[in-house]
């Protein structure tokens, strides 16, 4: 289902408006999204502990089905992220609409990985295996140990692969996967503060709150990273964070827009 926001139009949202009144959000049932429903939706994600942005996704349409939604991320949560990092709101609902994948957690409960056959192959290195040892493992597996990026696989794909990757190197494996809503690699779980990569997925698994803890720590543990967030230098910031590629994506484009959007409206 696409998302649902001010000007969609048609049947859709004259169910989501249906939905709305009958949880005591009243708004008119005529199939337009104004800013009317936009008030209800808002009230709404906000009594459920929703982030509250007036715009209705699969954990908003969750929340109206009654379905638990407490491993969600929360208003309270951004809120928080935002005092931690000593910046407005503002910054972080533009940082979450564009950094994050949306959602932290695939449809069957288990959080969203990406698995990293490149980075498996370094990390094999890291631990101590030969060459030849993983010339072998490239061989047999080259979608899980290689010297090229690229040939992802996402939702259950990602963990058939790390499946895989487990019985070569447990610890290789975990830390060859990113991890939730901000995608932060396992191999930063001493930067994260675990005392194991074993541990910071356990946390990351429990909720996008703790997914959005880490990312504040990610960002904490960079002085420069933390610097440019802080003073809105979206270049440099998308640069630290996504890499010398962030241009070809326009990341520091759209963070400016969503951050003076969310500016506006918050």
């Amino acid at each position: 289902m696409s998302l649902l926001k001010v000007g969609s139009k048609g049947d859709s949202v004259k169910q989501l408006q249906k939905q709305l009144n009958g949880a005591g959000y009243y708004c008119s049932v005529d199939g337009d999204f104004g800013p009317n429903t936009e008030i209800a939706v808002k009230n709404f994600q906000r009594d459920r502990s929703l982030v509250s942005d007036g715009e209705v996704g699969r954990k908003t349409r969750a929340a109206l089905l009654n379905k638990d939604t407490s491993h969600l991320l929360s208003h309270d949560d951004l809120m928080n992220a935002a005092a931690d990092l000593k910046v407005d709101v503002a910054t972080i609902f533009a940082v979450k609409e564009i950094e994050s994948r949306g959602n932290g957690f695939l449809e069957d409960g288990r959080p969203v990985i990406l698995f990293e056959r490149h980075v498996m192959r370094r990390q094999l290195k890291k631990h101590g295996f030969n060459g030849a040892q993983i010339s072998e493992f490239k061989r047999l597996h080259p979608n899980i140990v290689s010297g090229k990026t690229g040939g992802y696989k996402g939702k259950a794909g990602a963990y058939r692969r790390r499946k895989i990757g487990v019985t070569i190197h447990p610890q290789s494996a975990l830390e060859s996967c990113s991890y939730g809503l901000f995608q932060i690699m396992g191999y930063h779980w001493e930067r994260l503060e675990f005392s194991s990569v074993e541990d910071y997925v356990d946390f990351v698994t429990q909720s996008e709150g703790n997914q959005l803890a880490t990312f504040v720590t990610f960002i904490k543990t960079n002085t420069k990273l933390w610097g440019a967030l802080r003073n809105h230098s979206w270049a440099l910031f998308a640069k630290i964070y996504n890499g010398k590629g962030y241009k070809k994506h326009h990341y520091d484009k759209r963070l400016a827009a969503a951050y003076s959007r969310y500016q506006a409206n918050l």
